[in-house]
């Protein structure tokens, strides 16, 4: 064959990246279908219990594909923590807590913005799900599952201390452990509910949780709703 048809070809192929970056592409959308998959069954029925070929049927993949993208259920199980729980508690929590210009409001307004919906206290929170389920059992849960934790009391901790300096939130507070306390009650509420399998129990907790908050308002500022 002419060398010098191989080396044209050779050259096409590379100036055309068209069909390699499809591919990449198409892979991606693989693995996405696969995490939001395995992030509904996991919610529906617990890690342990979750069944990989419900997931590849929703997803639409094969077990090849499965294993290519994860080398064991544990390994997908670790990436929807990472990138569908994670993300989501970063969404609702860490990012509004980022921007707020009034501490006790924002965290009032994330509170307030909780889903009480029957379907959404039926399953009960996800993250909590898994930190019951699967920090007994797995370091590699336990510790992604703390990475979160950790990352939602610290933003919580940050706005209370910046409330302080502007004279929003009492001096008496201690932020680390108000913001435990304040996550300990939505996690609470969220597990009495489910168990309730009651809408009305995630509301009263809400209730009860936006009055602690206003109560940590400085003297100056409890004039405020």
């Amino acid at each position: 064959m002419d060398l010098t048809y191989i080396l044209v070809g050779m050259l096409a192929v590379r100036k055309n990246p068209k069909g390699r970056t499809t591919r990449l592409r198409d892979s991606e959308r693989t693995r996405e279908r696969l995490l939001q998959a395995a992030s509904r069954e996991i919610y529906r029925s617990g890690f342990q219990s979750a069944s990989l070929d419900t997931i590849l049927a929703v997803a639409g993949v094969t077990k090849g594909a499965l294993y290519y993208h994860f080398d064991n259920k544990e390994a997908l199980g670790h990436a929807v923590v990472e990138e569908i729980i994670a993300p989501d508690v970063h969404g609702k929590w860490v990012r509004p807590l980022q921007t707020g210009k009034n501490p006790i409001d924002t965290l009032i307004g994330a509170v307030q913005s909780i889903p009480v919906r029957p379907e959404d206290v039926r399953g009960g929170c996800q993250l909590n799900n898994l930190a019951q389920e699967m920090s007994p059992l797995d370091a590699g849960f336990r510790k992604r599952l703390a990475r979160i934790f950790d990352a939602w009391r610290g933003a919580v901790a940050s706005i209370l201390r910046e409330g302080q300096a502007n004279g929003r939130v009492r001096r008496d507070v201690e932020p680390a452990e108000a913001a435990a306390l304040l996550i300990a009650m939505v996690e609470g509420y969220a597990s009495l509910a489910k168990n309730a399998q009651d809408p009305k129990v995630m509301k009263a907790g809400i209730r009860t949780i936006v009055g602690w908050l206003r109560s940590l308002r400085a003297p100056g500022n409890r004039k405020r709703g």
